[in-house]
């Protein structure tokens, strides 16, 4: 069995300038469950002071589980990354 850490080491992000997953922080600010920031398995998410949601797209495996618990309409919308961008995972 392989360690996590093993397979972390693994993985590369190959980062576009651009995000691949934009979330809309006016509309988070309504939300009472925030499904986004516990179900990140990478921890991307952080609620800011002011009620809204910071997403950091560099280090994102593109799961796609933000956008299905989020219960909020138009609060994510997720893309994957511009070809030979994002997440690689190289065989160990």
């Amino acid at each position: 069995m392989i360690s996590f850490e093993r397979r972390m080491d693994s993985v590369e992000f190959r980062i576009h300038s651009e995000a691949h997953i934009v979330v809309d922080d006016t509309i988070c600010r309504d939300c009472s469950v925030r499904g986004c920031i516990t179900a990140c398995p990478a921890d991307l998410f952080v609620p800011t002071s002011d009620g809204g949601i910071l997403f950091n797209y560099e280090q994102c495996f593109e799961c796609g589980t933000c956008y299905l618990v989020c219960n909020e309409e138009g609060a994510i919308s997720w893309n994957y990354p511009e070809g030979g961008h994002g997440v690689v995972f190289h065989s160990s």
